[in-house]
């Protein structure tokens, strides 16, 4: 076991005309950014899973694309978490993992859960959904990162059911949505999405610097003691921990280079 996990940090998707020019060299074709895009980022969060679903030679595509290392993280399907019993969802999350999202093999990353922000915590049926998360799919291990946007989350009795079922839970920085910095899993996932397109690297520097401090923490199996946690009492496995972060939403203009320079700032802890 390595003393530190693996940090990544990347973008949501890879197709953003602002990019073509900036990001991407001038007149690089569109059937090159993927290409072009994972081997600048160690990760892309897909956000066109969560609208529809895709067919396994896609998936297959886009892993013959990418870099060894390089992770996709998949936003699962709408119809698994929309709805107002989660306990239902069985029919709907066996569809959306199996796809053919398998394809993606060793760049198979966190399966992204999003609720909505009308979504309150009922702690029997949330539970009941969490059971419902497979721990494999055809032989590749899974990993499950929720995403509650409600205040009523933010309770440790959800914290410690998140543990129970080595469920992350989204560590956001947004500015109306709960931040859900304890770790409850053998990795952290992060969305920042406080950025601005008049910065030109999303993030100021000093705040780039501050979330690659946090996540080195995370990272060698700490609790970074500048972030708010849910269940004070409660105390976190120490244990290497992999990380990804997303520049995603906000400053979504300069969102790449926002992410370059946390990965430039990561990079000795990347390397173990």
């Amino acid at each position: 076991m390595t003393k530190s996990g693996i940090i990544r940090a990347g973008i949501g998707g890879w197709t953003f005309d602002p990019w073509e020019g900036t990001f991407y060299p001038e007149k690089l074709a569109k059937k090159k950014q993927l290409d072009y895009a994972s081997r600048q980022l160690t990760a892309i969060e897909v956000n066109g899973t969560y609208y529809s679903s895709q067919k396994p030679a896609t998936f297959a595509k886009w892993a013959s694309e990418v870099p060894e290392g390089f992770i996709f993280s998949l936003k699962a399907s709408r119809y698994c978490t929309n709805r107002k019993i989660l306990a239902e969802a069985g029919p709907s999350i066996e569809k959306f993992l199996t796809q053919g999202i398998a394809e993606l093999g060793s760049h198979l990353g966190p399966i992204l859960w999003q609720f909505m922000a009308t979504k309150k915590f009922e702690p029997e049926d949330f539970e009941a959904f969490l059971a419902l998360l497979p721990k494999t799919l055809d032989g590749l291990p899974l990993r499950h990162v929720v995403e509650p946007r409600h205040a009523s989350f933010q309770s440790p009795e959800f914290i410690e059911m998140l543990g129970r079922y080595n469920v992350a839970a989204v560590c956001a920085d947004h500015h109306e949505y709960p931040m859900f910095a304890d770790p409850t899993s053998d990795f952290v996932y992060a969305r920042l999405q406080k950025g601005t397109d008049d910065v030109s690297t999303c993030y100021p520097p000093d705040e780039i610097d501050t979330w690659a401090r946090r996540f080195e923490t995370f990272a060698q199996g700490g609790t970074p003691a500048d972030l708010p946690m849910i269940a004070k009492d409660r105390t976190a496995e120490k244990q290497p921990r992999d990380v990804f972060a997303f520049f995603i939403t906000g400053g979504k203009v300069n969102a790449p280079r926002g992410a370059c320079e946390l990965q430039a700032r990561l990079k000795p802890v990347r390397q173990g």
